[in-house]
Order: C-alpha cells, then structure tokens, then sequence
C-alpha cells in the first residue's frame, strides 16, 4: 500500500493527466465514470453529497478528497463523496476507479460567502464638498469568497456609474476596497451613493445571487462662488 503522501503525488499527476486530457479532446480513451450532479455551487459550511457511479466491471472505486475521503471500495458500481460541513476552500474532489487501469474524474465545485458587510465612505474628506473638485470615494468590501466571481457596481441614485470585476483566483475569502473619483457640481447637492458588492455564481448559485449593499452616502455640495467684476 502507499502511504497518504504518496497517493496525493500520484493523484496530483493524474490530475494534471486528465486535464491534459480536456485541453486535447480525443488524445484520451473516455472516463466510465458519471458525477451526479456533475458540477456544484456551495456555501461554505454546507453540507455536500455527490454520486459517482460506473457501467462497467471494476476492481474498486474511490474519492480522493482534503475532507470526506472514501478509501477504495470493490465490488460496488457507485460511492458517494459526503461532507457534513464543508470547510476546505481549496477543495479538488475526485472519483477514481481501477479498471485494467486507473481512471478518474474531478468534481467542479465551487466554495462560496457572501460579504461580511459592505461600505462607503470619502477619502481623506469630511463635510460639504465644493462644486467642480475632485473627491474620491471608497467602497470596502469584507471577507468574499471567491472573489473572480464577485461584480461591484457603484451608484448614484438609480444610476449605474462603474462596474469592476477581478481577476484574482484565489478561492479564499478576501478583503477588497475600490475607489470612485467624482467631480461633483450644484445640481449633485443631495445625492446618494452606494455600492454593491454581487456574487455571479451562475445557473447553479442560488437564485437570485446573493447581494450585499452599502449604507447610503449621501453628499452636500456648496457653489463656488464667482466674484462680479
């Protein structure tokens, strides 16, 4: 038997093998394994279960996985890889079964939180603003996960004035703060600015996706006064 180190090297080979294997269709022979559900969306802290099953005569099958691991089975046609409480955001789940040879199927999961909170504030100033100066705004978004899934849009009453993405693909949750220049003039006196922060996770996120705003930031501006000649 290999020891737990040795088996992750090879499965990170295969990996790498089987992702060989999607860049260059028809290069591999088909994998006789099917995943159900074939690609999840899932908090974190949630429960997980997913079915790995094969139409054909095997000598095992098992999941290679940080958190719910299932040793190798034989004589069985499918294993369920089942976790409590994910709590791995780095997670690569794989079912794998030994034919003639090995073969192996990786699971496309997805992690995700929502923010802590979300909020906007000035940069650097307090007060009313002055028509015609510049001022920055800064909208701060707390503990997001995973971030090159996470859209934050700026605006100014019903107004959309900027959207921004990322792309960071780091799975862990993250801080994020952005910055907003404005140039605010007298018809802008009374306004309120926000931002949102919105995780797309896609067809198989929650629905709607999950959306956290700022408080208002509401603004005063003052004329600049013109001397008569």
């Amino acid at each position: 038997m290999l020891d737990h180190t040795r088996q992750r090297d090879l499965f990170r080979i295969l990996l790498a093998l089987l992702y060989f294997c999607r860049q260059m269709p028809g290069t591999c022979a088909a994998v006789p394994l099917q995943l159900d559900p074939p690609s999840i969306v899932v908090p974190f802290g949630s429960p997980v279960s997913v079915n790995c099953s094969t139409n054909v005569t095997n000598k095992g099958m098992g999941w290679e996985a940080s958190q719910g691991q299932k040793d190798l089975m034989e004589n069985v046609t499918f294993i369920t890889w089942t976790v409590k409480s994910l709590e791995h955001w780095d997670i690569e789940p794989i079912c794998y079964i030994n034919v003639n040879e090995q073969y192996m199927l990786s699971l496309n999961i997805t992690v995700y939180k929502p923010p802590d909170q979300v909020s906007i504030s000035t940069v650097g100033h307090t007060g009313p603003m002055i028509e015609g100066r510049q001022y920055e705004l800064q909208c701060a978004v707390q503990n997001v996960a995973p971030v090159h899934l996470l859209t934050v849009n700026w605006y100014k009453g019903q107004h959309l004035v900027k959207g921004e993405n990322f792309s960071d693909m780091n799975k862990f949750p993250v801080n994020k703060t952005l910055t907003l220049q404005i140039s605010p003039h007298r018809g802008d006196d009374g306004a309120q600015y926000r931002c949102e922060a919105e995780l797309q996770l896609g067809p198989e996120g929650p629905q709607p996706p999950p959306l956290v705003k700022s408080d208002p930031l509401n603004i005063t501006v003052h004329c600049k006064f013109v001397f008569p000649y």
